[in-house]
This record gives structure tokens, sequence and C-alpha cells, in this order.
């Protein structure tokens, strides 16, 4: 079990990012021990800081594990051909000055086109072309991940959300034979001391990260629910001398099926609660204290990144679906 730096808050709907910055901090959490980091081919600019990155400091790149995603975007899904594939797989090279991409996560916006098992044979043959190393899957239901597993594709990682407040892969993910790459730990923010005794916020959030995941809170068990687990986890944190983040990522770290945890952390100032996170260990106190509260919570029930597909409802309604832009 390990963790991973996660890149969406270096897109662009987090605010700024200064550049140079930004390459600083990845080598610092490469110091760190921190090697592995995650990214997308439509988290806007982040594949290009991060081959930034590899390109100005030739002396960490090899120790580096760079994890990318494949999102076609909705309107593509029926016309997408083979070409269109190789195209986006070889732009993602090419932004983060790689011949071969460690991982390549795939994802598919609406199972009602029924394609996603064809174009994942697309990149097995990117994989016997030398342009991918690995192929992993995000937010798949457990059936959808059973048909690419029956139909020969190697899945070696499926990346899902899973927190404390979120425990749908506990039903039958965490039980399948893919390990979990696991988001969503630190709710974007929310799972920290700032938001401990705080009012519930009202109108619009400050970043896309804490409007998704406070439609995430609401389907807990709402704002004074999560009061309560935020105490809980502080009474926690300060018994071990860690914050609240740490607690919240160690918990997800010991689920079983869980192989990594990745944490949008934005500059190296989230490094010491990271680390913390990883040599802390919670006793049968600090478990059967979390499982207080969430006896009591209400959801989010389902398959993993079900309400999610409903366009129509409020979590599929913040999505955007055409980030991709790769011309035929």
């Amino acid at each position: 079990m390990f963790l991973i730096k996660g890149g969406w808050q270096l897109a662009g709907g987090h605010g700024p990012v200064d550049r140079e910055q930004a390459i600083e901090d990845m080598a610092a959490f490469v110091d760190a021990g921190i090697t592995t980091f995650d990214c997308a081919d439509i988290y806007t600019g982040v594949e290009a800081l991060i081959g930034e990155f590899l390109a100005a400091r030739p002396d960490l790149a090899p120790r580096v594990r760079v994890h990318t995603k494949f999102v076609p975007d909705l309107d593509r899904l029926a016309v997408m051909t083979g070409a269109d594939v190789e195209r986006t797989i070889d732009r993602s090279r090419e932004r983060l000055k790689r011949a071969s991409l460690d991982l390549v996560q795939f994802h598919w916006w609406d199972y009602s086109v029924p394609r996603y098992i064809e174009i994942a044979r697309e990149l097995v043959r990117l994989v016997e072309k030398g342009w991918i190393r690995q192929i992993g899957l995000t937010n798949f239901d457990a059936p959808h991940v059973e048909a690419f597993l029956t139909a020969g594709i190697p899945i070696a990682f499926h990346q899902v959300q899973y927190s404390l407040l979120d425990r749908r892969p506990a039903e039958r993910m965490a039980k399948m034979s893919v390990p979990l790459l696991c988001y969503g730990a630190l709710a974007g923010g929310f799972m920290s001391e700032r938001w401990l005794g705080a009012k519930e916020p009202v109108g619009p959030l400050e970043n896309r990260s804490l409007t998704k995941y406070k439609l995430i809170i609401d389907e807990f068990g709402g704002w004074s629910l999560f009061q309560e687990l935020l105490a809980a986890l502080a009474q926690i944190a300060d018994c071990h001398s860690v914050s609240v983040g740490a607690v919240a990522i160690r918990w997800v770290l010991d689920q079983p099926g869980v192989h990594a945890v990745i944490v949008g952390a934005r500059n190296r100032d989230h490094l010491p609660g990271m680390l913390n996170a990883l040599s802390l260990r919670l006793d049968s106190n600090d478990l059967e204290t979390i499982d207080g509260v969430l006896s009591r919570s209400t959801g989010p029930n389902g398959e993993v990144y079900g309400f999610e597909r409903d366009r129509q409802g409020v979590h599929g309604r913040i999505m955007r679906y055409d980030l991709n832009k790769v011309k035929p």
C-alpha cells in the first residue's frame, strides 16, 4: 500500500498554477518517496506540466511512474476509431515526454453506447506496440469490470472514489481481483481541521473539488453528521499527533482491495500529513470511534460511480463531458 500524488488540483478548475513552483513541488514529493503521479488527458495542462518536470529533472525522471487516463468525449463514443485512440495516446506520450506510458486508465461515459470492450482492445494493441505498459480502468461498476476481464482485457488497476464518506467500493469492487487505486480520501479538502465546526457552505464553492465533494457529504448524511465524523477524526488525530487528513487517508489504505490512495496535493505543504498517514496505525478503539459515526450514514449507496452517470442528476450535471477534443 502506498500513496500517489494526484494531479486534478493542478488543472484549470482549482485556481492559477505557478508552473515553476509546481515543478519544484513535484521534485520534493519524489525526494520524500512519493514517486507515482496521477493525471489525465482531460486534466487541462497537467500531462504537459508533468512532462516539463520530467524534462527539467532528468536525475529524478527514472524514479517517477506516471498514471494517466484515456477519457473519450461523450459525443465521440459512437464514432470513435482506432486511429482516434492512437492519436489520443500519442498526444499523452508527447505531453509527458515518454515513449511508453506506465499506466493508461480507461473511462467510458455512457454504457448505452456498448463499444467499451472494442475500444479497450485498441489500447491492448498499443500495449503490443510498446506505447503503453499497463491498462487500467476508472469509474466502472462491478459488472462492467467483470465484462472486461471476461473479454480477456488485461486490467492492472481500477481507479475509484473510496473514502470514509463514500464506501461504495466495499460492497463488490473490493472483493474483485483488480487492485484499487482510490481517490477522494480527503474529499477535496473537506477532510481537514479547517472545516471542523464550520457552518455548512452555501452557494458557489471556490473550486470544482469542493463542489463535487459537498454533494457526497449530502449523500453521506448531511453536514451535521459530517461534523460528527470530523470531530471523531480530530479526537483520533490528537491521540496520534497527526492531522485529520492523515487519519482519513490511513482508513482508506487499510481497506481490503486497496492498493494505493491518490492524494490531490497541490504543493509540498501537504507532504507531512501524507507521510504521517503512511506511518499511522489505527487501533481497535480508533476504528470503533469511526464506526460509531459511519453506522449512521445514509449513503452513498449502489454501484461505484452509479448516480454520477445520471447526467440529469445533481452529480452528473456538474461533470464536463467534452474536455478531450482530439480531432478525428
